[in-house]
C-alpha cells in the first residue's frame, strides 16, 4: 500500500478519504496555524462567516453573533454556537447561504487567514452585504521541521505546504488540494502529479484513480 504524507491526523475524514482510496494516511505536519488574536472589526456584525475549523478555534467571536461555517468540519469546531452550514464547502456556497440568510443585506465578519484566495470579498463588492475582511489566523512553518518519514507521495493542503514540500520531494508524487496550492507548486519549479478540488470526495477520486500496488 502506498504511503500518502499530509497534515491530518488519522482519524481525520481526509485521511479516512485517503485510507478509502486505498493509500495509507501519513501525518505530516510542516506547518501551524497561530492566531493573530486581531480583535473583530465592529463588535456586533449580523453573523460571522467562518471559512475554516483554524478560524473557528482562533478568532475572538463576538459572543451572541450567529455564525456561517463553510464545512461540516468547521461547523463542528464551532460546537456550542448558533451556526448555519453551507450546502459545499466552498466560499460559493457561503455566499448564496448568506444571500438566502440575509436577504436584505446587513454587515459581516469573515474570519479568514492571512493567505484566503478572497473570492468572497470580491463577490460582495457594491452588494448589501458588507464584508469586513478579519485575519485571526496565519500559517507559519513549523521550527525545527519534522523529518519526512517513508513516503510514496505528499498532499500539500495550502500554497505555504507547497512550498515547503516542493524541496523536500524530489523522488515522490507531489498532489495538490486546490488551483492555487497547484500553482504554489508550479511557481516554485516542482511538478504536480495531480489536483484535485478542495473536497474530501475528489480526492479520493484522484487517489483511486492511481495504482496503489
Amino acid at each position: 500500500m502506498k504511503r500518502l504524507g499530509l497534515a491530518r491526523a488519522q482519524d481525520d475524514p481526509l485521511s479516512q478519504a485517503v485510507r478509502a482510496a486505498g493509500w495509507e494516511p501519513v501525518p505530516l505536519f510542516l506547518t501551524a496555524m497561530e492566531a493573530t488574536l486581531a480583535p473583530p472589526p465592529v463588535p456586533d456584525p449580523d453573523a460571522v462567516i467562518v471559512l475554516s475549523p483554524a478560524a473557528a478555534r482562533l478568532a475572538l467571536l463576538p459572543a451572541q453573533a450567529p455564525c456561517l461555517a463553510q464545512g461540516e468540519a468547521t461547523a463542528r469546531a464551532l460546537a456550542g454556537r448558533t451556526v448555519l452550514v453551507s450546502a459545499t464547502p466552498r466560499a460559493e456556497g457561503l455566499f448564496d447561504l448568506l444571500r438566502e440568510q440575509f436577504p436584505q443585506g446587513g454587515t459581516f465578519l469573515l474570519a479568514r487567514a492571512e493567505r484566503s484566495r478572497e473570492h468572497l470579498e470580491q463577490a460582495a463588492a457594491g452588494t448589501p452585504w458588507k464584508l469586513l475582511p478579519w485575519i485571526t489566523h496565519r500559517e507559519a512553518p513549523v521550527e525545527p521541521p519534522p523529518e519526512l518519514p517513508a513516503l510514496d507521495a505528499v498532499l500539500a493542503l495550502s500554497p505555504l505546504q507547497a512550498e515547503l514540500l516542493g524541496p523536500r520531494s524530489a523522488q515522490l508524487l507531489r498532489f495538490a488540494w486546490g488551483q492555487r496550492t497547484q500553482r504554489a507548486f508550479l511557481q516554485a519549479g516542482y511538478p504536480v502529479d495531480g489536483c484535485c478540488e478542495p473536497e474530501a470526495s475528489a480526492l479520493q477520486r484522484l487517489l483511486s484513480s492511481r495504482p496503489t500496488l
